[in-house]
């Protein structure tokens, strides 16, 4: 890799870092595991670095990476899923409420099925469309609005939420 693409890598790195680290974290529930998914997925960015710049959206493309590499997680041995406590502050805040509403949520999105908890992270966490979202979970839009319609059901009648909502914020 030459001086440009390694200096232009390395600008995107640390870019992206803590919004892939908390990305992972919505992934696993784990912080460990979430530097570890960021790590892996910009070590691999950067090995094909030139492909990841010709597919136009490298942030698509190291998300994908991401998700490919959770779902690797769960092929090769069986890892019971723990969402709890809050992501730690990296200097970027959630997009998510903070303190109490921030650790009810998580416990809400752990209730949820992976998949819809993807969907869910993609859409609303990483505020990417519907169409991203379909790319980089490799289905159809139709998939993607349904599954964000049964999470968000799910999430509306989550006792959790309903009990742990700060109705002082409204």
């Amino acid at each position: 890799m030459g001086d440009r693409a390694q200096a232009e890598f390395s600008e995107f790195m640390q870019g992206r870092w803590a919004s892939l680290v908390r990305f992972g974290y919505g992934l696993t529930g784990d912080q460990g595991l979430a530097e570890d998914l960021a790590q892996t997925a910009l070590a691999k960015a950067y090995a094909s670095w030139s492909r990841v710049r010709r597919a136009g959206d490298p942030d698509a493309y190291v998300r994908k990476i991401m998700l490919n590499a959770n779902h690797s997680r769960f092929r090769k041995r069986r890892v019971a899923e723990s969402l709890a406590g809050l992501a730690p502050d990296r200097g970027t805040p959630a997009p998510a409420a903070t303190g109490d509403d921030h650790a009810t949520l998580m416990a809400a999105l752990r209730g949820l099925p992976r998949g819809q908890r993807e969907v869910v992270l993609l859409r609303y966490w990483m505020d990417m469309t519907d169409a991203e979202v379909a790319t980089a979970l490799g289905c159809s839009v139709g998939n993607v609005k349904s599954q964000a319609s049964r999470a968000l059901a799910k999430l509306r009648s989550s006792g959790a939420l309903a009990d742990g909502v700060n109705h002082e914020h409204r």
